[in-house]
């Protein structure tokens, strides 16, 4: 069916894939390095100029919260309006894409510690109806939350235009409400990208619309109400949410989507109806509020040890044309020079986010950018490296390990931040 809706030529056919499956796969992945030694501290100044540095390569604008043990720093370069020039800032909200998946695991967590879910019970004694027959008796809620169970993503149905090279889909669908049933029968439609429970999961955004719809089933009331007051409000988070509109609520940044050279210039989708991402990637955020909700997570304050240990649980799941080596339970592991950091990123139209935690939540990092897949698409169908790219890791690696492991980048083979958003 995908062939059919893809051109002729093998180049343009490795450039659509690549659009396609950047839209779906919404996460980062990659190890930069085997864990060393631990954070050294960070200069503020080193800080600041790592931001420009990102700006000057290219960046609209970027924010970013850096925590060491009790200090913090609060950081932003660049602009939030290319047309007006205003200026982002460090408490700018934004939309944060695919983090939102560590809440939604979270919220069906908490609902395993209560008894009302078990992770290896099959989906279909919960959602019948939506996951009926084999498919329902052979997946389980773990192969939901850890993309095991090879359900195909949404995206490509639900904007076709990309399968055709074509950005028209995005315009089109700006105010299109569409309900998670519907979602979630446009990737039960698509071919299983493999068995269920295999070693090795494929991200798809289906899983996580249909955990929403188990706790709704569950719960008895909206995904979206419960994971606020249970998991966003308990969280202590003020500015974190799942909007009701099309609108970014606060003061936030414009979008800028590029989707690698086909629009040029980059527009602005900072309204937009989010339903199409749900509790797969609709909440937005501050980078502050990022930082201390997986600090609350990883401290035990969300959920109690065993269900943390089950998060922490991780298998390969391929991601567009690459791999994450350890994703849990709607959240990953990275290993850098210092030390393995926990946590999740996102990217939807115009925004990108990662945030990292170490595990005692002590040295964090969460920043935000507000053009989404800058780079451009060889003839191969390959993701060019940006100076982005490299401006990018330099201020993830500062942030979370120091000087002395961000100038040794340079040594290693290249690194993009967001290589499943790029596909």
């Amino acid at each position: 069916m995908l062939m059919d809706m893809i051109s002729r030529q093998s180049t343009q056919r490795g450039k659509r894939m690549a659009v396609v499956t950047a839209m779906g796969a919404l996460l980062v992945a990659g190890t930069l390095a085997a864990p060393g030694t631990a954070a050294a501290s960070t200069d503020r100044q080193e800080l600041q100029q790592s931001l420009d540095a990102v700006r000057e390569a290219g960046m609209y604008g970027i924010y970013s919260n850096v925590r060491d043990g009790g200090r913090t720093w609060r950081g932003a370069s660049g602009v939030a309006d290319v047309d007006t020039r205003r200026p982002v800032r460090p408490d700018m909200v934004h939309r944060v894409g695919s983090i939102t998946k560590t809440f939604t695991a979270v919220a069906v967590l908490q609902q395993v510690e209560r008894g009302a879910v078990e992770l290896d019970a099959p989906i279909g004694r919960y959602l019948p109806d939506l996951v009926p027959g084999e498919r329902g008796r052979k997946i389980t809620v773990r192969m939901l939350l850890n993309h095991t169970s090879h359900i195909a993503d949404y995206v490509a149905p639900a904007f076709p235009s990309l399968l055709e090279g074509s950005p028209a889909s995005l315009d089109e669908h700006r105010f299109r409400r569409i309900a998670p049933p519907e979602l979630v029968r446009m990737g039960l439609g698509g071919a299983p990208t493999g068995e269920p429970g295999a070693a090795t999961g494929s991200y798809s955004n289906t899983n996580y619309v249909l955990a929403g719809l188990l706790l709704e089933k569950v719960t008895g009331e909206s995904a979206e109400r419960y994971i606020t007051r249970d998991v966003i409000r308990r969280a202590g988070l003020r500015h974190t949410s799942f909007p009701r509109t099309p609108h970014i609520p606060g003061p936030h940044s414009k979008a800028y989507e590029s989707l690698f050279g086909l629009i040029d210039p980059p527009r602005d989708y900072s309204v937009y109806d989010m339903s199409w991402a749900g509790t797969a990637g609709a909440v937005t955020s501050t980078m502050e509020d990022l930082n201390r909700f997986y600090r609350a997570l990883l401290r035990g304050d969300l959920v109690g040890t065993a269900q943390l240990a089950e998060m922490q649980k991780t298998v390969p799941v391929r991601v567009g044309g690459g791999q994450i080596d350890a994703y849990g339970l709607g959240i990953y592991a990275l290993d850098l020079p210092c030390g393995r950091f926990w946590g999740h990123d996102g990217g939807v139209f115009g925004m990108l986010t990662q945030s990292l935690s170490s595990p005692d939540g002590r040295r964090q990092v969460s920043f935000g950018l507000n053009r989404a897949k800058y780079q451009r698409i060889d003839e191969n169908g390959a993701v060019e490296p940006s100076p982005i790219d490299y401006a990018i890791v330099d201020h993830m690696l500062l942030a979370l390990c120091g000087q002395g492991a961000a100038t040794a980048r340079t040594a290693q083979a290249p690194v993009t931040p967001f290589p499943a958003d790029r596909r």
